[in-house]
């Protein structure tokens, strides 16, 4: 019932920026967290950047100072704005809600079908 739409992701430069856009549907009373998460070829998925409904923003380490996490509650939506990309940074990014609430009661965890993030040298 909750399905969270993916946008903004593409081929740039290393050195580059580009923004990711994240919009969750399916009648939403609120989202506790939003998240972006990314998984390179041949790795596991890792946590990128986590923002709560108050604002509380967590960023792993490999991004501190290069990526900002936003949101807009009223849109549902998440944003995550990456500067001074590296080719490292290359992976499938995936948007993550947890803890929504909808007329249809509440979801522990929704995953988006993820969006392409290449970074060239």
């Amino acid at each position: 019932q909750v399905q969270l739409a993916e946008s903004g992701g593409g081929l740039v430069q290393a050195g580059g920026s580009l923004r990711l856009s994240c919009a969750a549907s399916g009648r939403i009373f609120s989202i506790n967290v939003m998240g972006w998460y990314r998984q390179a070829p041949g790795k596991q998925r890792e946590l990128v950047a986590t923002i709560t409904s108050g604002g509380t923003i967590n960023y792993a380490d490999s991004v501190k100072g290069r990526f900002t996490i936003s949101r807009d509650n009223a849109k549902n939506t998440v944003y995550l704005q990456m500067n001074m990309l590296k080719p490292e940074d290359t992976a499938v990014y995936y948007c993550n809600a947890d803890r929504i609430a909808t007329v249809y009661g509440t979801y522990s965890e929704v995953w988006g079908q993820g969006t392409l993030v290449t970074v060239s040298s």
